[in-house]
């Protein structure tokens, strides 16, 4: 019999989506399943972007233009001005959500067997896009005790070998909801400049930051523009996740040539999700006023509501809509399965990602669980209520 690649065979398991046949064998027996795993906001969708689509008169649906049209790419450098970003349209490619995005920088940047430093836990896909590029993931620990701040420079100096080509963040953080200061972008500027590196940064969250704090890109850091390279996306931006719209954004021309060939062999992104971005971009800003107000009340709630748990311990998120909480058992990934195949409390069950799947260590975060606060708060407070329980039965 024909054997699979040996690359197909080390790709990661989703730890968000792979317990959803449970979740799934869950509903059909009646269970109402409260999802706290995926990233998926129940916010609605800016109507402005589903009217460009239902209203559009379009007789041929064609392909769009490989690196996105010019007036978008013009529109969307508008939007990063005033965010105190200052490109041009030919600084961005856009890509088939941020996922291609990110592959096309890791492609464009990095061989076969080099190495990218990423603080640890980070979004799970790292890793299959990582795979996927034939390079290695080397991580550095960010620690629940520090909230998931950077860690120490030093620990990334050691890390550094000649076959260290970048180092990959996610500000804010998925799945920590960390929102790194001014100084930290600061101090990882210094490393890549002295080192020759690439700072790549995961920036889809831009708009979800709490407590009065804002976000500082790796764009507004003046000095490493040959080096910085963001990834973007309209998906939570404007909860529009299934749009798969994203960019791709650098000052460096060479970057931007090669991600460009990259774009080219998968043709063009989705035209109708396309038109929806673009106009997306019209939408008011007392909408993201809003979404943040409730963001940062639904986080409230979470953490209240978790700390009332014994034992449990929280990283307190300063932007994105998730946070990794620390259970007082094992293995969460038993744990998770368990709530959905066994675990009922009045009909009901939660559903929460194991959070061993966002680390590269092998062994770290068995203990953990990332939560996405995605739901109105009294589902949460539900929600946490039903892990409380859940929580003392699985432990007795």
């Amino acid at each position: 019999m024909p054997s699979i690649s040996r690359k197909g065979s080390s790709m990661p398991e989703s730890p968000i989506r792979k317990l959803v046949p449970f979740s799934e064998e869950a509903k059909k027996k009646g269970v109402k399943v409260i999802h706290l795993n995926i990233g998926q906001p129940d916010i609605e969708t800016p109507k402005v972007a589903l009217d460009a689509v239902k209203n559009n008169t379009l007789t041929v649906l064609e392909y769009s233009r490989t690196e996105g049209s010019e007036t978008y790419r013009d529109k969307l450098a508008q939007y990063y001005a005033k965010h105190d970003i200052q490109i041009t349209a030919k600084d961005i490619i856009v890509t088939t959500g941020g996922s291609e995005a990110l592959a096309f920088a890791l492609n464009s940047v990095l061989d076969i067997d080099d190495e990218i430093i990423i603080p640890e836990p980070f979004y799970a896909n790292y890793n299959g896009f990582a795979t996927a590029a034939g390079i290695k993931v080397v991580p550095v620990v960010s620690k629940i005790d520090s909230n998931f701040s950077l860690p120490p420079i030093e620990e990334f100096e050691k890390l550094i070998t000649p076959r260290t080509k970048a180092i990959l963040i996610c500000n804010p953080g998925n799945p920590t909801g960390y929102l790194y200061t001014r100084e930290e972008i600061k101090k990882l500027a210094n490393i890549v400049k002295a080192h020759d590196l690439f700072l790549i940064s995961d920036e889809v969250y831009r708009e979800f930051t709490y407590d009065g704090k804002e976000h500082y890109s790796i764009l507004q850091e003046e000095g490493i523009e040959q080096h910085a390279i963001v990834v973007d996306s309209v998906s939570k931006r404007y909860s529009m996740c299934g749009a798969r719209i994203g960019c791709l954004v650098t000052k460096n021309e060479a970057v931007i040539r090669t991600a460009l060939k990259f774009a080219q062999a998968r043709l063009s992104p989705p035209t109708y999700a396309l038109i929806a971005s673009e106009a997306a971009l019209e939408t008011p800003q007392e909408y993201f006023d809003k979404v943040k107000e409730e963001y940062q009340a639904r986080r409230n709630v979470l953490v209240e509501e978790l700390e009332t748990i014994e034992g449990v311990k929280i990283g307190n998120p300063k932007g994105a809509f998730y946070c990794i909480a620390e259970l007082p058992i094992a293995d969460a990934d038993d744990f998770a399965r368990w709530l959905l195949e066994e675990y009922r409390l009045d009909g009901e069950t939660v559903m929460i990602a194991p959070a061993a799947g966002f680390y590269a260590t092998e062994g770290l975060g068995k203990n953990q669980v990332r939560i996405a606060y995605v739901l109105d708060k009294e589902s949460l407070k539900r929600a946490v209520h039903i892990l409380k329980q859940a929580l003392t039965s699985y432990i007795g």
